[in-house]
């Protein structure tokens, strides 16, 4: 008899368990706290950097920007360039005319993976309802790196690092690093 062995597991179990993770917060009101001096909390950037450490992760810097396109597209070009294996933002996914995380960052995307927008959504929805579709949050493929677009909220960050982020970014990246056949 013949074994067949689950590749889903197989991936998994052979991605990286120790990955360089770069925290990217936007949000302009703190940005101009910070610009004038003042003190910032970062609550969400807080919560990824304890969460990816806790499950092993390096996180190799963090930073805090306003919500503008071009700046959003300029950071995240050179953390790309950078050691890092994933990058993760929070903040700018909503609804709102402020919220601009996904128009900047989405056409950089070389490979999109919608399946985390929708699960990230329905775990959500058991927790705050039909607010749930008002988050873009995303994630995607770009030069060999993960970047997942996540809302500002700390629920919600706890939410999409604890339950899908941590769970499978080496997954993730093993598959998007594979070399073509």
């Amino acid at each position: 008899m013949i074994r067949v062995t689950n590749i889903h597991s197989m991936h998994k179990e052979h991605g990286q368990k120790s990955l360089a993770v770069f925290v990217l917060t936007c949000s302009t009101s703190r940005a101009e706290q910070k610009k004038q001096g003042l003190p910032v909390q970062d609550p969400s950037g807080n919560i990824i950097e304890k969460l990816m450490r806790e499950a092993g992760h390096r996180v190799t810097g963090r930073k805090l920007i306003p919500d503008k396109i071009g700046l959003l597209r300029t950071t995240v070009r050179q953390f790309l360039r950078s050691e890092a294996d994933a990058i993760i933002v929070t903040g700018g996914t909503g609804v709102s005319p402020s919220d601009v995380t996904i128009e900047a960052i989405a056409p950089m995307l070389e490979k999109e993976l919608p399946g985390f927008g929708e699960l990230f959504r329905m775990i959500s929805y058991d927790t705050i309802g039909s607010s749930a579709m008002m988050t873009r949050a995303t994630a995607g493929i770009a030069k060999g790196k993960a970047i997942f677009l996540l809302p500002g909220s700390p629920d919600a960050v706890a939410t999409a690092v604890s339950k899908l982020i941590v769970s499978e970014l080496g997954h993730v990246l093993s598959m998007a690093r594979q070399q073509k056949s």
